[in-house]
């Protein structure tokens, strides 16, 4: 059967749909709540409304069950609008994978009922403040109590954490077990003991609410436990193994959205009597960028279908991942090189876009952790 690289008319549907929801509902807000370090709710209430929203939860569960390559088709169109908004349902994409990995039908259905009847995020919380990278090393305590565990601890760097319904939380409850002694709790909003703390003065992604969660004797009920006690890092990297892809989705949206940037500008902005779109130096800078857009998203393509034919991904899914948001970072610093000093400014569109799109090469995963899981591949044979 020969290679098909042609998307379904459902695909390509919801390709317009993403992309005419980023440019008329996500680019003319992007930098008013780039400013303003909010969450733009209104957004939020409109992916509901359209299905964008917790899309890959599936039908039977209220959502529309859609599959990584639909995954990743809507990620790089709403990245294109802001990475920052787009992190929000990224995140929320995040929180639910490993219910859908571990959870039981009866924790699918009290738990996605939250994230489909009205408009929801969930969120996933792994990183602590001294072991962002090492999952293995956690901190934060969970002690079973009768039909409760009590969590005691503290997470960070967790996006949509104060919004959110429902939480995954990563814990320990047999420190000298190491990876083994972790478990997945869900935890709902509103659980006595958990508070929410929100991170100010982030670089970029401003518009998404990053947060550090503190956990004092959060009781939890047992029923809330993913899959069995030890399971823990294993949902927790099969995870990551997945959702890695829409970061790759989401720099192929920002990069392409540099190179427009920087295509128009070139045509408009004269020097030496000519617009700089005519200067070679200039051509081979957007020739770059679009061999990176290119590469990028069919490779990234390639890991969404490795994923959605149940195949092994973990490979693929961190090429896709480091090579897409250090692609895409260089391309938006080529769209700054090419504005000159207004590129530097905020009234064009492109520094920002650098500044979002750094954190790409940092969540999910450092792409150090990225070349690490990768050399492992290579050489394991």
């Amino acid at each position: 059967m020969p290679i098909d690289f042609s998307l379904t008319d459902e695909q390509k549907e919801l390709q317009k749909l993403a992309r005419r929801f980023a440019r008329e509902q996500i680019a003319p807000v992007a930098a008013e709540y780039d400013a303003r370090e909010e969450v733009p709710w209104q957004v939020v209430e409109k992916l509901h409304e359209v299905g964008l929203l917790n899309a890959i939860i599936p039908e039977e569960y209220g959502g529309l069950g859609l599959g990584m390559l639909e995954e990743v088709i809507i990620g790089e169109e709403l990245a294109w609008g802001c990475m920052g908004i787009y992190t929000i349902p990224m995140a929320s994409d995040l929180g639910i994978t490993p219910i859908l990995l571990a959870g039981s039908h009866e924790q699918k259905q009290r738990f996605f009922k939250r994230l489909t009847e009205k408009p929801a995020l969930a969120a996933f919380a792994l990183s602590e403040p001294g072991n962002g990278s090492d999952a293995a090393a956690l901190r934060t305590r969970a002690v079973r109590d009768g039909e409760h565990y009590v969590l005691n601890g503290t997470k960070t760097w967790i996006s949509n954490g104060g919004e959110a319904e429902v939480v995954v939380v990563f814990a320990t409850f047999a420190p000298e077990l190491k990876h083994k002694g972790v478990l997945a709790l869900v935890v709902e909003k509103g659980t006595p003991g958990f508070k929410a703390n929100k991170l100010h003065g982030k670089m970029g992604q401003r518009a998404s609410g990053t947060y550090e969660l503190v956990f004092e004797d959060c009781r939890v009920p047992a029923a809330n436990l993913l899959g069995a006690e030890g399971d823990g890092f294993k949902i927790a990297m099969n995870t990551l193994n997945k959702t890695r892809i829409p970061v790759a989705a989401g720099s192929v949206g920002v990069a392409r959205r540099a190179l427009e940037e920087a295509a128009k500008y070139a045509k408009e902005r004269e020097a030496f009597g000519k617009p700089i779109a005519e200067l070679q130096a200039i051509q081979f800078k957007l020739a770059e960028m679009s061999m990176g857009v290119e590469t990028a998203r069919a490779y990234t393509y390639y890991a969404a279908w490795l994923t959605d034919q149940g195949l092994p991904q973990a490979h693929a899914a961190a090429i896709a991942k480091a090579y897409a948001s250090e692609m895409a970072f260089e391309a938006a610093n080529q769209a700054i090189q090419i504005h000159g000093g207004y590129g530097y400014m905020h009234e064009y569109p492109v520094e920002k876009l650098l500044r979002d799109v750094k954190l790409n090469q940092i969540y999910e995963g450092t792409n150090e952790i990225q070349r690490l899981i990768i050399a492992r591949h290579v050489l394991s044979g």
